[in-house]
């Protein structure tokens, strides 16, 4: 193979590493989400498993799923609107209470300095008024009440202010707590419609919930098929470069085969087992067991010698023994090999794995 098919060859073995580095990625992703999925249900699973009925009901709702997204945002501008009804109708309640006789104290913000209340702001950490109430219900911005809840929290602090501020003899704090008790007593009648809104709010926050929940898991079993299919391809790319470089290698000699034998006895187990997968892709009868092994090499085909070679070479680097003894040239171990061994290691490792499958495949 020379310099150009051989700088074209190894072109083409990136391509395929960063295919699968991409790949990797993904199923990274994917085991993420599932695993995180698993988590979540079973923190919320309360036993038992589901039936047939639930499997076929998922099934559907995945279906739906899209559709469902898509109401999420026109169920949420309705809830918007329903309790922007709930506001209106509570601010007949703050008309009946702002009307009052005694009511006039509590309309606008109190005039600390006119007044000459230097501790006001002292003992009152935020100050409310029925003014500042309506300006706030009246605002088209994100000032503006966002629930009931919230304006019915600062009619209440107007009142709790007042008593703060002013001992139980005062007149401000009789009018206060008179008023308050009035409002309470309204908000007890007018709380039946907040709890029924809030309770649909729920509802509809759970399903939306669930909506985006089966929306990605469509999504990421989508992935999954995806990278089902280009596992596959990077798989035959493999095989092709593979195929590519045993039929361009010469003739193995008889000196670089007994070096090939001496080097298998010095692999590790493991190692040794990956040498024998080789040598079972090409030998389907062959039985590859490490801890007894009869090879004969001058039996094995050129391809097999070769992918046994480069296996056996990488294993010992990795190793850590010296690889000189399975011939070529000494400057194998120079720093440009040195910087490519986890790259070729790889290849090896493909190599084995290619192999595995293909044996599983025949005993089948």
């Amino acid at each position: 193979m020379g310099d150009y098919g051989m700088e074209d060859y190894k072109n083409r073995v990136d391509v395929v590493l960063s295919q699968v580095n991409t790949i990797e990625k993904k199923v990274r992703e994917v085991e993420q989400f599932y695993l995180n999925t698993s988590k979540k249900q079973a923190n919320s699973s309360k036993g038992g498993s589901a039936s047939k009925d639930k499997d076929k009901d998922k099934e559907r709702q995945v279906t739906q799923a899209k559709k469902q997204q898509q109401d999420a945002t026109s169920k949420e501008t309705a809830a918007s609107k329903r309790m922007q009804e709930l506001i209106r109708q509570f601010g007949k309640i703050l008309n009946q209470i702002t009307q009052h006789k005694w009511a006039w104290p509590f309309m606008e913000p109190v005039d600390v300095k006119g007044l000459g209340l230097n501790d006001y702001y002292e003992i009152i950490e935020k100050p409310m008024d029925f003014s500042t109430i309506k300006k706030q219900m009246e605002a088209k911005d994100d000032s503006g009440y966002r629930h009931v809840r919230e304006i019915c929290a600062d009619v209440r602090l107007v009142f709790k202010n007042a008593m703060k501020y002013n001992d139980e003899k005062n007149d401000f704090h009789v009018m206060a707590r008179t008023l308050l008790a009035k409002f309470e007593e309204k908000w007890l009648q007018f709380l039946p419609k907040v709890a029924e809104e809030e309770k649909r709010r729920e509802e509809e926050e759970a399903d939306v919930q669930l909506s985006m929940q089966l929306a990605q898991e469509a999504t990421y079993a989508k992935m999954a098929r995806e990278i089902s299919t280009e596992l596959f391809e990077a798989d035959i790319h493999l095989e092709d470069l593979r195929e590519q470089l045993v039929q361009r290698c010469r003739k193995m000699s008889t000196e670089e085969k007994r070096q090939l034998g001496t080097a298998l006895t010095r692999l590790s187990t493991d190692d040794l087992s990956g040498a024998l997968e080789i040598v079972a892709m090409s030998n389907p009868g062959f039985v590859a067991n490490a801890e007894e092994v009869d090879l004969d090499i001058d039996a094995q085909s050129e391809s097999t010698l070769w992918r046994l070679k480069f296996f056996v070479k990488d294993a010992l680097q990795a190793q850590g023994k010296p690889a000189a003894s399975m011939g070529g040239n000494n400057n194998d171990n120079n720093e440009n090999n040195i910087n490519n061994s986890k790259r070729k290691r790889e290849a090896c490792d493909a190599v084995t794995k290619t192999a595995k499958k293909k044996s599983k495949k025949v005993a089948s």
